[in-house]
């Protein structure tokens, strides 16, 4: 007769990653840590209001409807998220932190979906909290204003605030360099944009995402804004994990 061991059934092996919440906590916090993440977070936040305190005060002139200055220093916000959503990304390989972050998460595309996740929540954040401002400071500056609609433009604020700065972030990531980044979109945005808005207006209307944050604010032409925006996150999403996995880590 044949003895037969039978083994027993070792431990389940549990995964040791960390969450996605985890994860986009330690971005989070790793984003509001620096004093540049800071300084541009409290930017983020105070700039559009203390623009609209400074425009109430100087205009004399009646304003008609509060949508339209919500959208506009909205827009102001997300132009300051930009460089926070880039310096999320092009900051790690400035600074070279990148080894420690791909040593915590060796998967490239989970680090930059984190990072847009993360910063995404950080621009709506951030963006609510400004538009809030504005909206007090026009309550208590301006007089006889309309405003009807103010819903649709705090949302939509909120929405580029997010989208802005996952915008940044992707093109920080494609770029990993934050002079170039920053520069590169800025002068797209607020200069190239703009002369091509004058020349070809058919096309620059459909691919600027500041015209298109305040034309959503206003509720004009919303499928084309949010498909904008969109793409324009899209884009630099994809061009962030692209160049992000060909690129060595040294």
């Amino acid at each position: 007769m044949t003895n037969t061991l039978i083994e027993a059934p070792g431990p389940a092996v549990r995964s040791t990653g960390a969450s996605v919440p985890s994860l986009v906590g330690l971005e989070i916090r790793k984003s509001l840590s620096t004093r540049s993440g800071k300084s541009l977070a409290a930017a983020s936040i105070l700039l559009a209001p203390a623009a609209a305190a400074v425009a109430a005060t100087a205009s004399s002139e009646p304003l008609g409807s509060v949508t339209g200055p919500l959208g506009a220093l909205g827009m102001l916000t997300g132009l300051v998220l930009l460089s926070f959503g880039v310096l999320s990304t092009a900051g790690e390989w400035s600074h070279r932190t990148v080894q420690t972050t791909y040593l915590l998460v060796p998967h490239r595309g989970r680090v930059l979906a984190t990072k847009a996740v993360a910063v995404a929540l950080m621009g709506a954040a951030f963006a609510a909290m400004a538009a809030a401002l504005v909206a007090g400071v026009l309550a208590l500056l301006v007089s006889g204003a309309s405003w009807a609609g103010v819903g649709l433009a705090f949302g939509a604020v909120v929405a580029a605030g997010a989208a802005f700065a996952v915008i940044g972030a992707g093109v920080g990531a494609a770029t990993a360099n934050t002079p170039a980044a920053l520069t590169g979109l800025y002068l797209v945005i607020l200069g190239g944009i703009p002369v091509l808005r004058t020349f070809k207006p058919e096309i620059g209307d459909k691919i600027d995402p500041a015209g298109a944050t305040l034309a959503l604010a206003q509720g004009q032409a919303t499928t084309q804004s949010i498909l904008i925006l969109s793409a324009w996150m899209g884009v630099a999403l994809v061009a962030g994990a692209v160049m992000t996995r060909r690129r060595q880590v040294s």
